[in-house]
């Protein structure tokens, strides 16, 4: 994978103010850690992924670099950021990437994308029930839900309220000194799960 374009679109995301500060360079290698710790849990690639809050499009364009082939969903409820990432997938010649513009507590409930990814990927997202709320509506039973998550954190997601939405029990990876925290999809999400627009942020379920 070529480096060099993904690092100017980087560029141009924090020039507008998409993302934090810091070299662009450790944004990409962090989401190349969601690349490596996806193929180390699931084994294959996935067909349909779910990069959730896009934004500067960090993991999301990454994953979509690393596998073309897939069908790359990219959720951004901002109109400014889809716009955005419709202009740099375009420019990355990512013809396989759908941007979503829209609530993506919405868009789990819409029958085109209902539990029916392999994987869904999020950072800096929502805190861990909004996350996990969220993402259960997207994934298919045996994909993940994969998160960017700080070590030492196992309490911030409680197995009991997970199971409540189809997921197993949290599990912990590393990749190039980056933490992630991943759920397997079990069990079929309860079909009120997740909640209407904002509850899950608003009433979180832990």
């Amino acid at each position: 994978m070529d480096r060099g374009p993904l690092l100017a679109a980087f560029e141009r995301a924090r020039d507008r103010g998409f993302l934090g500060p810091g070299e662009v360079e450790r944004h990409l290698d962090h989401s190349l850690g969601f690349v490596d710790v996806a193929r180390s849990v699931l084994g294959a690639l996935p067909a349909r992924l779910v990069d959730l809050g896009s934004g500067g499009g960090v993991p999301g364009l990454v994953l979509a670099a690393a596998w073309p082939d897939a069908g790359m969903v990219l959720v951004e409820s901002s109109a400014r950021r889809a716009k955005w990432l419709r202009a740099e997938a375009a420019a990355l010649a990512l013809d396989r990437v759908e941007i979503l513009e829209g609530r993506a507590e919405e868009a789990a409930h819409h029958p085109a994308y209902r539990e029916s990814f392999g994987l869904i990927t999020a950072r800096s997202f929502a805190a861990p029930p909004a996350t996990a709320e969220i993402g259960a509506g997207f994934v298919a039973i045996g994909g993940i839900v994969l998160v960017s998550e700080p070590p030492g954190t196992a309490d911030r997601w409680p197995e009991e309220p997970l199971g409540r939405l189809g997921l197993h029990a949290p599990q912990f990876s590393t990749s190039g000194g980056a933490h992630y925290v991943w759920m397997r999809k079990a069990a079929a999400t309860p079909a009120d799960r997740p909640r209407r627009r904002g509850r899950a942020v608003k009433r979180p379920l832990w």
